[in-house]
């Protein structure tokens, strides 16, 4: 998504962002992350904040509204939001500023042990009720071959679903994760799936990444056939992603999920029963 600067936002706009961080000292638009049209790094008389946005009428400001209905459930892991504000077309989250980088998910990366132990972290945590999440029989509903195998899908956990690694930031203290567009309620394995996909496209084997997320409770009590039934639900569904938007990313995403599918499907011994 294009990106709008600090400078070429409206000035009623930056009026209310400075009314609540305190008088500006600078604001940089990060490089990382896809799907903000506005999306700074500010220091400020209040501190350090990172300010997200999108315009008013975009379609996107249904997830970024998630994103701050969930945010009083995710502070272990997650930095806080201190305000939201919508103003002269523009709808705009302010956070709690990390200083980190992006995860380096690429085989033999130090960060690989960091990122399993959030997401253990995020396992812990406890699903809210309400319209802050959506459910994973639903997300996936048309990417399986009966209604039946839904069920495996379903569960209590608390799911982030998206890590992609610009969303799992490095510190001094550890692993935090940010984005939280699409917290989800299913099976607790659905979070490790979606990592296992994600450490593919930085480089991994389909057994290479699956070897990263045995161990954790949530893989190892899942049933072979769950995950067998949530890759090829993915495979699926990146491929109508791929076949709507080109973009090479995209692309790259689809043709994962259908190796890690392969993988699933041509496995000789279950990796988990």
């Amino acid at each position: 998504m294009e990106r709008t600067d600090w400078a070429a936002l409206p000035e009623a706009v930056r009026r209310a962002i400075a009314a609540r961080t305190g008088t500006v000292l600078s604001a940089t638009t990060a490089a990382d992350g896809r799907n903000s049209a506005v999306a700074l790094l500010v220091q400020a008389a209040r501190g350090p904040f990172f300010v997200k946005g999108l315009r008013a009428g975009h379609p996107g400001v249904v997830a970024q509204r998630r994103e701050a209905l969930i945010n009083p459930h995710v502070l272990a892991v997650s930095p806080r939001l201190r305000w939201q504000v919508a103003v002269d077309g523009w709808d705009l989250l302010g956070f709690d500023l990390i200083a980190g980088r992006q995860a380096d998910y690429t085989p033999g990366s130090p960060d690989l042990p960091l990122v399993i132990d959030v997401m253990r972290r995020i396992a812990q945590l406890t699903c809210p009720t309400g319209g802050q999440v959506k459910q994973a029989g639903q997300r996936w509903a048309g990417y399986v071959d009966s209604p039946s195998d839904l069920d495996l899908l379903c569960g209590d956990a608390l799911l982030h679903t998206d890590y992609n690694p610009c969303n799992v930031l490095i510190s001094d203290q550890g692993a935090r994760v940010i984005d939280w567009a699409w917290p989800t309620r299913g099976a607790a394995f659905i979070d490790p799936a979606c990592l296992v996909m994600r450490l593919m496209a930085s480089g991994h084997t389909a057994a290479g990444a699956e070897q990263w997320v045995a161990g954790t409770s949530a893989w190892d009590q899942a049933p072979a056939r769950a995950i067998d039934v949530f890759a090829s639900a993915t495979a699926r569904l990146w491929t109508e992603i791929a076949a709507a938007d080109p973009r090479p990313w995209k692309q790259h995403m689809a043709g994962v999920a259908g190796q890690w599918a392969q993988h699933r499907s041509g496995r000789s011994t279950p990796a988990s029963s």
